[in-house]
C-alpha cells in the first residue's frame, strides 16, 4: 500500500497565551500555559495520518522525555515510525511559542536533535521512496538534507511538495524537482523578493517560481485563502470565514491536507480548497498536533 512520506522536524511546544505579544524588553503577564507536541514535520506528519493516509515520518528525536513522548504520539496516530531516530548525543527540539488573544503568533526554535538529521540518515532510509508517491517535506532541518531527500525522491519519481518554512535560500537545481511549492506571503517575499499584498503581486512572486522550474505555486495568505498558480488555473481560492483562536499550525495543516488531497488524485484547485478547509478548522483551537481535524470533520 502507498504512503505519503513527510521528513521533517518534531518538537515540544511550550505555549503562553496573552492578551498580546511582547515587545522587545518588554515584559508581558500571560494567562494560560500549554504544553503540546509540535514540529513543522510532526505536525504535517499528524495532519496527513488524520485525514486518512498512510504515513510514514523521518525525524530525529532525542532521548528524552520529549523524545519519548512524541514517539508513543506519533504511534498513537498510526504514523509509521521505522524511521524516527533517535539522537543519543542532542536533546529534542523545543518551540517557545507566544499566542495573542487575536490568534497570530511568534515562535523561538531550538531544534536540538532536528539540526543533525543527516544525509546518510535519508540515504539509509531512501528505499521506501521507491514505494510511494509524495514526499511532504520543510525547512527546519538542515538545508543540505533537504535538499538531498528533494533531489532522491524526484529521482524516484514521486511528487516533492515543499513548505518552505522557515524561508531558506536553496539551491536553484532543487526548483526543478519541486511539483508544489507552499509558502506562505512572508516565505514568499524572502525567497522571490516579492512583497505579497494582493492578486497581482502573488501573481509576480507565483511566476518567478515557475521561472525557477517549480510546476505548482501556492501561496497561503491567511484568512483570505490561497493564490494557486498551476499550468490550468490561476486566481485565489477563499478559505472559510471562522474565529481564529491560534493559528500556529495552520500552514502545517494545510500542507498536510493538500498533500493527502494530491495523493488522492484531486484537481489542484479541489486540493487547495480541501486544504483550505482544514486549516480553517485548525486555527479555532489551541495547539499544534492537538489541533488536526479528523477526516469526517471535512
Amino acid at each position: 500500500m502507498k504512503k505519503i512520506i513527510v521528513i521533517g522536524s518534531s518538537n515540544t511546544d511550550m505555549v503562553i497565551k496573552a492578551e498580546k505579544l511582547s515587545a522587545p524588553g518588554e515584559t508581558v503577564i500571560g494567562g494560560e500555559f500549554l504544553m503540546n507536541a509540535g514540529g513543522k514535520g510532526a505536525n504535517q506528519a499528524v495532519a496527513v495520518a488524520r485525514l486518512g493516509c498512510h504515513t510514514v515520518f523521518i525525524c530525529k528525536i532525542g532521548n528524552d522525555i520529549f523524545g519519548q513522548q512524541a514517539l508513543q504520539q506519533f504511534k498513537t496516530e498510526g504514523i509509521i515510525t521505522d524511521f524516527v531516530l533517535v539522537d543519543t548525543e542532542n536533546p529534542s527540539g523545543i518551540a517557545l511559542i507566544n499566542v495573542d488573544a487575536k490568534g497570530e503568533n511568534c515562535i523561538t526554535v531550538a531544534p536540538g536533535a532536528n539540526a543533525h538529521l543527516s544525509i546518510n540518515d535519508i540515504e539509509r532510509a531512501s528505499s521506501i521512496f521507491k514505494k510511494n508517491d509524495i514526499l511532504l517535506i520543510q525547512l527546519e532541518t538542515p538545508i543540505e538534507t533537504v535538499e538531498y531527500a528533494i533531489q532522491k525522491a524526484y529521482e524516484y519519481g514521486l511528487k516533492v511538495i515543499l513548505n518552505p518554512a522557515p524561508a531558506a535560500r536553496l539551491s536553484p537545481s532543487i526548483f526543478p524537482c519541486i511539483h508544489t511549492i507552499t509558502p506562505n506571503e512572508t516565505e514568499a517575499e524572502i525567497l522571490t523578493g516579492v512583497k505579497v499584498t494582493d492578486f497581482e503581486s502573488a501573481q509576480k512572486a507565483g511566476q518567478i517560481f515557475t521561472t525557477l522550474g517549480v510546476q505548482n505555486t501556492i501561496i497561503t495568505l491567511g484568512s483570505k485563502g490561497a493564490y494557486l498558480k498551476s499550468s490550468d488555473f490561476e486566481g485565489i481560492i477563499e478559505s472559510p470565514q471562522v474565529t481564529a483562536v491560534d493559528t500556529t499550525a495552520a500552514g502545517d495543516c494545510f500542507s498536510g491536507a493538500l498533500s493527502v488531497a494530491v495523493f488522492e488524485n484531486k484537481s489542484l484547485p479541489e486540493a487547495v480548497k480541501f486544504a483550505c478547509r482544514a486549516a480553517s478548522i485548525a486555527v479555532t483551537r489551541m495547539g499544534a498536533q492537538a489541533s488536526m481535524p479528523l477526516r469526517d470533520e471535512l
